[in-house]
C-alpha cells in the first residue's frame, strides 16, 4: 500500500517553473531516499508534501493516504503538520525558535498533539532528547538553540520532529551537521523508530554511502525531474541514466599544495580555553569547561583540519581564536598580540551560511560589509569592482548583487559566505563544516575552490568537519578533539594512517578513503 502518491506534479515560483511531472510512489513502512545535485529541487519537492511554502503553486495531485494534500485548506494542513506528517529541516539554527529553551519546544509538540500535561510533556522531551544521543539530557532541555553544537541542534530537531509519531516523516539532510559515529547513531534511531511505528521515512540526503545504506528504494532528481527511481541496491549496482552514473563517481580528491620551506607563521595560539557559565537546574548555576587548554600555531599556506564528535569542542576552538567568545590563553596574529584592529587579517565562514546572513540584506550589502566595516575610505564603485571581482573568484555572476539569501541554493550560499570572508584578503580563514551541506560534485567544487585561493594568495586555512574525505583533501595537518580535549595532533597522513589514540582509530574506522 503506498501512503504518498505523487502524480504529474508540477511546482513554480511566480515566473519560474521548479518541479517537472513528478510521479512517485512512497510504499508504507518503506525508507525513500532522494538524492541529486544542490538546486534540483529535492528540498521543493520535500516541503510541498506539507505545503510549507505558500509562494510555490503546484498542480498535480498529491495524495496522503489517499486525499488529495493540494485540496486542502490550511487549518486542515495544521493538523497534519506535526501529528501525521513530521519534518526534520535541513538547517536547524534557522528552523528553531532561538528564544525558546529546547525542552519547551519539543515539549509544545506533545502537548499540542498529544494533549499531555506540562510535566509529562517536558519528561517525555527530556527521554526523547536521550534517544538521539544528546548526554546530559536533564541539562541540555534548558539550553536555547545557540548553545547546542550543530550536531546537538540537529537531534534536538529530530526530537521534535518524531515527538507526536507521525505516520510519515520527511528528513531533509538530517545527518548534515553530525559526524560519522553520531550519523549512524542517528540512522539506527531512525530505523528502529520506523519499525516500531510502521513509520514511512522520506529521505533527503547527498550522502550517497549513508543511502545505499539506509534506503530502501531511492529517487534520483535532475533540474527539478525524477531522472531514475528503483530499489536503492538495484540503482546503485546498475545504474541506468548518465546522471545516477555521475553522482556515483564523484568523490572528494586530495588539493594538497606543498608548503614553503621558509614559510612565515602567521598564527600563534598559545594555551587557548574556554570556560562558561551553564544552568544546572532551574535556579542553580556552574562553570563548565568546554575546551582545556591547547597550544598549535600556524604556517602561510598551511591547513590545519579539526576532528572529532558533535560537542567536542570544535566550534569553540574556532570562535575562541576568532576572539568571537571569551576565552583564555594568548593568540598571535603575524607576530603580533591579538587586537580588534588585527580581525581583518583573520576571518570566517560558519556553519549555516542562511543564519549566519541577514535576510534583509541583499548580496552587494551582504559581500561588502568586511569592507565597509575595514576599509570605510573605499569609495562605492570601487566597492562594487571589488565585490564583483571576488564573487567571479567564487564562482558566481555579477548579476545577483540585489538578490537575497533566501534566493540561493545551499551550495551558491557557501559561496557567498567565502566571498564574505575574502573580500578583505584576510591571511587565515577559518572554515566551519564548509561543505556539510553540499552534494558530492558542490564539495569537490568548494574544495577547489579553497585550494585555488589558497595558491594565488597563500591563505592560511583552519578547517573543521566531520567528513574525514573534505579533512583529507586539504589539510597538512590534523588535530584531533575528544571532549574539549586535544587527544592526537600531527602530519596528516600520519595520523590517517597510523593513529595512536583508541577515539582516533574509532574515527577512522568509519571512513573508507
Amino acid at each position: 500500500m503506498n501512503i504518498l502518491e505523487i502524480e504529474n506534479l508540477n511546482a513554480a515560483f511566480p515566473g519560474n517553473k521548479v518541479l517537472h511531472d513528478i510521479n512517485l510512489n512512497v510504499k508504507t513502512g518503506r525508507k525513500l531516499a532522494i538524492v541529486g545535485e544542490s538546486g534540483s529541487g529535492k528540498t521543493v519537492l520535500a516541503q510541498g508534501i506539507m505545503r510549507l511554502n505558500p509562494a510555490v503553486s503546484f498542480t498535480g495531485r498529491l495524495k496522503f493516504n489517499g486525499e488529495n494534500l493540494l485540496d486542502k485548506s490550511p487549518r486542515q494542513l495544521q493538523k497534519l503538520r506535526g501529528r501525521e506528517i513530521g519534518m526534520v529541516f535541513q538547517e536547524p539554527m534557522t528552523a528553531l525558535n532561538p528564544v525558546m529553551r529546547v525542552g519547551k519546544q519539543i515539549a509544545e509538540v506533545l502537548t499540542l498533539h498529544l494533549g499531555l500535561p506540562a510535566k509529562q510533556a517536558w519528561e517525555r522531551a527530556v527521554a526523547l532528547l536521550a534517544e538521539t544521543g544528546i548526554r546530559d539530557p536533564e541539562e541540555k532541555i534548558f539550553a536555547f538553540p545557540f548553545q547546542l553544537s550543530g550536531g546537538q541542534r540537529q537531534r534536538a530537531m529530530i526530537a521534535m520532529a518524531v515527538a507526536a509519531e507521525p505516520k510519515l516523516l520527511i528528513a531533509d539532510e538530517p545527518t548534515t551537521a553530525l559526524d560519522m559515529a553520531v550519523q549512524a547513531q542517528i540512522l539506527d534511531l531512525l530505523a528502529r523508530l520506523q519499525a516500531a511505528h510502521n513509520m514511512t521515512l522520506v529521505y533527503i540526503s547527498h550522502d550517497l554511502n549513508l543511502v545505499r545504506r539506509f534506503a530502501d528504494d531511492i529517487a534520483v532528481m535532475q533540474n527539478g525531474r525524477i531522472v531514475e527511481q528503483g530499489v536503492t541496491e538495484t540503482v546503485f549496482t546498475n545504474p541506468q541514466h548518465e546522471y545516477t552514473k555521475m553522482l556515483l563517481n564523484a568523490g572528494a580528491v586530495r588539493q594538497v599544495q606543498p608548503l614553503a620551506e621558509q614559510a612565515e607563521t602567521v598564527l600563534e595560539a598559545d594555551r587557548i580555553s574556554v570556560a562558561v557559565s551553564e544552568r544546572a537546574g532551574w535556579l542553580k548555576k556552574r562553570s563548565k569547561v568546554l575546551l582545556h587548554p591547547l597550544s598549535f600555531d600556524l604556517k602561510a599556506g598551511e591547513t590545519l583540519g579539526i576532528i572529532g564528535e558533535s560537542g567536542s569542542g570544535k566550534t569553540t576552538l574556532a570562535k575562541a581564536v576568532m576572539r568571537l567568545m571569551r576565552s583564555e590563553g594568548r593568540l598571535k596574529i603575524n607576530g603580533q598580540e591579538w587586537q580588534p584592529l588585527l580581525r581583518k587579517e583573520i576571518q570566517m565562514v560558519f556553519q549555516d551560511p542562511f543564519g549566519a546572513f541577514n535576510p534583509r540584506m541583499n548580496v552587494f550589502d551582504i559581500v561588502s560589509e568586511a569592507l565597509r566595516v575595514h576599509e570605510p575610505e573605499i569609495g562605492r564603485q570601487a566597492m562594487r569592482e571589488r565585490v564583483v571581482a571576488v564573487l567571479q573568484q567564487v564562482g558566481l555572476p555579477d548579476d545577483i548583487l540585489d538578490r537575497y539569501p533566501h534566493a540561493f541554493s545551499g551550495g551558491q550560499r557557501q559561496r557567498l559566505a567565502i566571498a564574505r570572508a575574502i573580500i578583505v584578503r584576510p591571511k587565515v580563514l577559518v572554515l566551519d563544516e564548509p561543505t556539510s551541506a553540499l552534494d558530492v560534485q558542490r564539495q569537490q567544487q568548494i574544495l577547489e575552490l579553497l585550494a585555488d585561493l589558497q595558491k594565488k594568495y597563500g591563505l592560511s586555512l583552519i578547517i573543521i568537519s566531520h567528513d574525514l574525505a573534505v579533512i583529507r583533501a586539504l589539510s597538512h595537518r590534523v588535530m584531533v578533539l575528544k571532549d574539549g580535549h586535544v587527544v592526537e595532533q600531527g602530519v596528516l597522513e600520519a595520523v590517517f594512517e597510523k593513529p595512536d589514540a583508541d577515539y582516533t582509530q574509532k574515527l577512522l574506522s568509519y571512513y573508507n578513503p
